[in-house]
């Protein structure tokens, strides 16, 4: 007669080897855009828009720099924490080979826009069209080693992230007192003309085969270091860049929801990231930071001046800031805003949350 324990022994060596092949094919996830979600990419091109040099990366486990613009992980890498998966290599790293290609891939580059005008000052970047063409030929090489139903299947099933639009405020609109888009158009002309352009680019990512994808919109572009350092007398966030900011993401959010009506499914998923910052800027001490103002690492008034570099001043408490360098914040401030991502109410997350994305998700 055997044993009730040697019952449930067997039990549960079954339930284990019924189970462990689901948990080890973790979803895949591609993530696109700029220096917000660039883990490396940049590393490797003959540009000036890097984060290759120390302090960069201090924090993260080997403590140097990895070419994110942070102390340690950056958006991309705590989502795919929180998803339980890998996390992405840059497409461009040559360890991205063999069975890491089924974790998905990062495309960005830091210093891109939705246009391509947009940081002709970094040189070598990689704009979103050439992001596109690498993500094809990611695409071809899987191909080659699951077969084409099996990557079909993969990038179909796959989570996105896309991350665009802050540049072309920054680094192109606002770049210089009279730059050429400003003369061109004034500011609602302006985010009208990125949101058109934006909505191609959207449309192009359905085409190659994204089925959801969290888009964006801008941060309070107003209330970073740079701006503060650059724009502001008294250190309050600078009204022409948060009244951009503030059209830009509104006309985003009302273009998601016509092409996902369009597209008869909630293909498009709007995060709000204006509002996930701002509440941690205007009341950093809530969320138990010491300062919203200061970069913990830079030069100049608020430390909003250079890059974060050997030579920046260097805040011995990354954990008190929310601002890792004059753009970004820190990894900490990046763990509160994957976190309303992945639980965050509709004011955040529209039409869901991370959660409710992956719940639905598993039942198909």
């Amino acid at each position: 007669m055997t044993s009730p324990r040697v019952i449930m022994l067997t039990l549960t060596i079954v339930l284990v080897v019924t189970i462990a092949p689901k948990a080890e094919a973790a979803r895949a996830f591609f993530v696109f855009g700029d220096s917000l979600v660039d883990s490396g990419n940049n590393n490797y091109l003959a540009s000036t828009a890097r984060a290759d040099s120390p302090p960069n990366g201090i924090d993260y486990p080997t403590h140097q720099p990895t070419g994110r613009f942070s102390n340690g992980f950056n958006l991309p890498d705590i989502i795919s924490e929180k998803m339980g998966a890998e996390r992405t290599l840059p497409y461009l790293s040559p360890q991205l080979t063999g069975k890491k290609l089924l974790v998905g891939a990062n495309f960005a580059s830091a210093g891109i826009g939705i246009l391509n005008d947009t940081g002709i000052q970094f040189v070598n970047i990689i704009r979103i069209s050439r992001q596109f063409e690498l993500f094809k030929q990611y695409k071809r090489r899987l191909s080659a080693q699951v077969g084409q139903a099996q990557a079909k299947r993969l990038v179909n099933n796959a989570l996105v992230l896309i991350t665009l639009g802050g540049n072309d405020f920054v680094n192109n609109y606002f770049l210089t007192p009279f730059s050429a888009r400003s003369r061109q158009f004034s500011i609602p002309n302006y985010c009208h003309y990125l949101i058109s352009e934006y909505r191609k680019v959207l449309r192009r990512l359905h085409k190659l085969g994204a089925r959801r994808v969290m888009v964006t919109g801008t941060g309070p572009l107003g209330c970073v270091p740079a701006e503060l350092a650059m724009r502001s007398r008294n250190g309050k966030c600078v009204p022409e860049l948060q009244q951009a900011a503030g059209i830009f993401n509104m006309k985003l959010v009302q273009m998601i929801q016509q092409l996902n009506s369009e597209l008869g499914s909630n293909v498009f998923i709007s995060t709000n990231a204006f509002n996930m910052n701002l509440n941690i800027i205007t009341n950093p001490q809530a969320y138990g930071f010491v300062t919203s103002k200061v970069a913990c690492c830079g030069q100049g008034p608020y430390n909003g001046l250079g890059t974060c570099n050997s030579l920046s001043n260097l805040c011995p408490n990354r954990n008190a800031y929310v601002f890792w360098d004059p753009f970004h914040p820190t990894e900490r401030a990046n763990r509160l805003i994957a976190q309303q991502i992945m639980t965050g109410s509709t004011e955040y997350m529209n039409p869901m949350n991370l959660s409710t994305i992956m719940a639905m998700d598993s039942k198909n």
